[in-house]
């Protein structure tokens, strides 16, 4: 159970040490490598190669935005199966429609107990 935790940490650590890298060396902004991010993510879903990952690492390969972008992908293969060529257009939404809702209903319940201070 603890390398469980361990190669989350390591796997998620990894993500974010990419991803910051990116920042401090490139001229890239941060919402091009969080778009780059989902993309590989969709890819390497695609290809089949992220499935492991997630099986190794679990939430340090899950939560980041490239398990975001596998999600999409499973969502449309399992859509595409059941619905045909339809489940290329509804398949990512419906196979993150959780954690799509759950970033909305969240927000809402944070912007109606916060209020921002003027500076």
């Amino acid at each position: 159970m603890f390398t469980e935790y361990l190669w989350a940490f390591v796997i998620g650590g990894l993500f974010c040490a990419v991803g910051q890298a990116l920042i401090d060396y490139t001229k890239l902004t941060p919402a091009r490598i969080l778009v780059a991010y989902v993309v590989a993510g969709v890819i390497l879903g695609a290809l089949g190669w992220y499935k492991p990952l997630v099986e190794f690492a679990g939430a340090g390969a899950s939560v980041p935005l490239t398990g975001f972008g596998n999600v999409l992908v499973e969502g449309v293969k399992q859509a595409v199966d059941e619905k045909g060529l339809l489940g290329v257009l509804t398949g990512g939404l419906s196979g993150a429609a959780g954690g799509i809702t759950a970033a909305i209903v969240l927000g809402l319940l944070v912007a109606l107990i916060f209020r921002p201070k003027e500076k």
